[in-house]
């Protein structure tokens, strides 16, 4: 197969019905329940446009079917510019092309081979955390009412907090669900566990006094990420991982940042807590 480029669509659209391709797409994005929020779809654009070696119906599709991807090529420019392939079992995803019907494209975090530049990944870090090491956290964190899950994500997705069920009282217990993306090398997947645990321990979900969360003021998008990374950029740091926080944090930083925007207190006070939960304060254990 010929190297996809960023035409490879528009060659061929003359071959699809457009009135058929376009009620299936239609029906896919309300099954899907896709961009019904004004991010996601803003998100979506923004991806359209990074993705600027795949014609744009090829990008959205993607898109539908990984959300996150950070780059994606076929197997055979994997191996021929970047002498990675395909980790066994790596899930393809699927894209258009002219005289097609379709091609295989996959992800990075789906790829092996020689190394890359660090920055290609959204989420750089490295340390010595095994997978056995990340299940170990699952007992500990389940009796605080916390679920961590794993989900099939592309590589600029690293995972995410909520709130499953509020309690109704201060006796009654809140649970959160945490999703953190089963690509990433472990590592990575341990600085997303501390940074989602920051977010619940520096109560930006809410106050929590089972969990000894505090109230605490509304804080913006900006400033809780920078609190959060902060506590991630901690808890790593002490325990042999070392994540690449400046250039996540790059995003939120502005010119007028100062400390003044971030309560050191809380967060000291939370990266603490993100250590006793998983089982590591005073005298940090092997990750291995």
């Amino acid at each position: 197969m010929s190297r996809i480029d960023e035409r490879d669509l528009e060659g061929g659209w003359d071959l699809f019905d457009e009135a058929h391709t376009r009620s299936m797409l239609d029906q896919l994005l309300v099954d899907s329940r896709l961009y019904r929020q004004s991010k996601d779809y803003k998100d979506l654009l923004e991806f359209v446009v990074r993705l600027r070696h795949f014609a744009p119906f090829n990008a959205m599709l993607l898109q539908i079917q990984k959300p996150g991807l950070g780059y994606a090529a076929t197997a055979r420019d994997w191996s021929e510019r970047f002498g990675r392939w395909p980790r066994e079992g790596a899930r393809p995803l699927l894209i258009l092309v002219p005289f097609g019907p379709v091609a295989l494209v996959y992800d990075v975090a789906d790829t092996e081979g020689k190394d890359l530049p660090e920055d290609i990944f959204s989420f750089p870090a490295t340390g010595p955390v095994s997978p056995a090491k990340l299940r170990a956290f699952e007992e500990p964190l389940a009796r605080k009412n916390i679920d961590l899950s794993r989900v099939d994500a592309g590589d600029r997705k690293a995972g995410y907090i909520r709130v499953l069920a509020r309690g109704q009282t201060d006796d009654d217990p809140t649970r959160y669900g945490i999703w953190i993306n089963s690509n990433h090398d472990p590592a990575v997947q341990f600085t997303t566990l501390a940074h989602e645990l920051g977010h619940l321990y520096l109560g930006h979900l809410g106050r929590d006094r089972k969990l000894s969360v505090p109230r605490r003021p509304r804080l913006s998008h900006a400033q809780q990420e920078i609190e959060a990374e902060s506590v991630a950029y901690l808890v790593c740091h002490r325990n042999g991982v070392r994540p690449k926080s400046q250039t996540y944090l790059s995003g939120f930083v502005s010119s007028d940042t100062s400390v003044d925007t971030v309560d050191v207190y809380q967060v000291m006070r939370a990266a603490g807590r993100v250590e006793s939960v998983l089982g590591l304060e005073h005298a940090p254990g092997s990750m291995e």
